[in-house]
């Protein structure tokens, strides 16, 4: 189990269509999570690029390797000494012509120590009129991910993994004790399911869950929920932005309470088999 008190930042964004105009965006503000103390920074989903428009996309989306945005957050994390999560980076499969939605744990160093790809991928038609079908440009990844840190398990969730219990679950068990949920949630969805849905899976897992955003207007039209928000494992939100602007929001973490609330309600050894 891991042990003491972790300062982290969560980044929100309002992503450009490029990673070169998204890093320019995002260094002050991992400078400025440095500064203030914190160990780990999160960045949301999509975080190198927001581009819906194909024709754009495909001029901007390179390889994890080549991408400006991943490189220049190495960079910094290893300058900073802090650790980063990508949230996600829209890069190259390197299998077929579409991308992955693939979540990077950088260190230190500036080495990437874990990768996650997108499992449940976001195909929706929402409230507001729209359609989105992810799973036309992007490959579903196959394989969940507990990276290991110097504070213990972190389980690696995108955005619509969100709605699947069963995945934050195996997170749980497989070692997490806090589970990363960057996202770029859209509006109707975020006003009704956002907070709820992360309320409940911190309680289900009795991790602390790290929900960061993208927010607001974007180049390619498309506008998100924001609202990043930090839960304990008691499902308490213990820290929020309650805009969709780009923002720091800080946060401490005691990792005693995961044991609190695990041994209060030890719901993860109580597995029954059962048939339907």
């Amino acid at each position: 189990m891991s042990e003491g008190v972790l300062n982290i930042a969560l980044i929100q964004m309002r992503s450009p269509g490029t990673p070169s105009a998204a890093f320019e965006q995002v260094r002050p503000l991992l400078m400025q999570a440095a500064a203030s103390g914190a160990q780990l920074i999160l960045l949301p989903e999509c975080a190198n690029l927001m581009e819906a428009r194909k024709d754009h996309k495909a001029l901007v989306v390179t390889s994890e390797g080549e991408d400006i945005f991943v490189q220049g957050v190495r960079d910094l994390a290893r300058q900073l000494k802090v650790e980063v999560l990508i949230g996600s980076a829209i890069v190259g499969s390197g299998v077929d012509d579409r991308a992955v939605n693939r979540s990077l744990l950088v260190d230190a160093h500036g080495d990437i120590v874990a990768r996650y790809d997108k499992i449940h991928l976001f195909d929706a038609d929402t409230p507001d009129g729209k359609t989105y079908r992810e799973s036309a440009s992007v490959k579903p990844g196959v394989q969940a991910v507990v990276a290991e840190t110097p504070w213990g398990g972190l389980g690696l969730s995108i955005c619509y993994d969100v709605r699947f219990a069963y995945l934050y679950r195996a997170l749980a068990k497989g070692g997490a004790h806090m589970i990363a949920v960057p996202a770029a949630f859209t509006v109707p969805t975020g006003q009704a399911h956002w907070e709820v849905l992360l309320r409940t899976r911190a309680i289900e897992t009795g991790c602390f869950v790290l929900a960061v955003a993208q927010g607001g207007s974007h180049e390619d039209g498309r506008v998100t929920y924001g609202h990043s928000m930090v839960i304990n494992p008691w499902g308490e939100v213990i820290a929020r932005l309650d805009h969709d602007r780009p923002a720091v929001l800080e946060a401490s973490i005691d990792f005693s309470e995961v044991t609190r609330a695990r041994q209060a309600l030890p719901s993860l050894q109580h597995d029954r088999e059962f048939s339907v």
